[in-house]
């Protein structure tokens, strides 16, 4: 998993104009923060929402696909390649996941498939953004109780596929206790200190991200913390 650099764009950008109710409010200043809306429970339909209200967004591609390497061992792609049979031949798409937020409490995790890659992480990145949560911070380690947002106020888990995973408050200084993946996930979303478990097959690196995406959510299920 690793942060995309955005390269410059000689391209004119391209004006944005709103198509939906909520977009044309935020354009006209209605709301000035991402969590304004997201506790509304308002539903995003433009990404450029997103982009306005969270200029610091940051993004993140899940290394999902493998090659291998030389050598032996797998080299990590940023895109998964499933092939189809047809009458014609064999059929390629390519699966990508992307994440985003602003280490401050808000995330997004979204999937596309598409036959180019460049798409694929377009199509991924977009959808991230009409994804965005607020993640519920806390701190419901016995061993600190110091109130703070370092950590998660209880206990939460998630699932998808086979892959199980659960997450627990931890006393700060712990830092994040997890594979490299939900490592980036959690900091992306401004948790710093967290112990995670998981079962299943994670190798399934797709999965993995679902999964934890889905304890992250969980965490709003339940009142308390912040």
């Amino acid at each position: 998993m690793a942060e995309r650099t955005r390269k410059p764009r000689f391209e004119e950008e391209v004006e944005w104009v709103p198509k939906t109710g909520l977009g044309k409010e935020v354009l006209k200043g209605t709301y000035d923060n991402i969590n304004q809306i997201l506790e509304k429970g308002l539903v995003i339909l433009e990404p450029e929402i997103v982009d306005t209200l969270v200029p610091n967004l940051k993004e993140e591609v899940v290394y999902v696909g493998g090659s291998p390497g030389k050598g032996g061992g797998i080299r990590r792609t940023a895109t998964k390649r499933t092939a189809r049979m047809h009458k014609s031949g064999r059929r390629f798409k390519l699966t990508a996941v992307v994440a985003v937020g602003n280490q401050d409490g808000v995330l997004g995790l979204g999937s596309a498939t598409s036959r180019e890659h460049r798409t694929a992480l377009e199509k991924a990145n977009h959808k991230a953004k009409l994804s965005v949560i607020r993640v519920k911070r806390g701190c419901g380690s016995w061993e600190c109780g110091c109130g703070g947002t370092h950590s998660i106020p209880f206990k939460s888990s998630g699932k998808c596929g086979s892959v199980s995973v659960n997450l627990l408050p931890a006393p700060k200084g712990t830092g994040i206790v997890a594979d490299e993946t939900t490592k980036a996930l959690l900091k992306l979303s401004g948790l710093k200190d967290v112990w995670v478990r998981t079962e299943g097959q994670t190798s399934t690196r797709n999965n993995l991200a679902l999964a934890v995406f889905d304890a992250i959510k969980n965490l709003n299920r339940t009142k308390g913390g912040i």
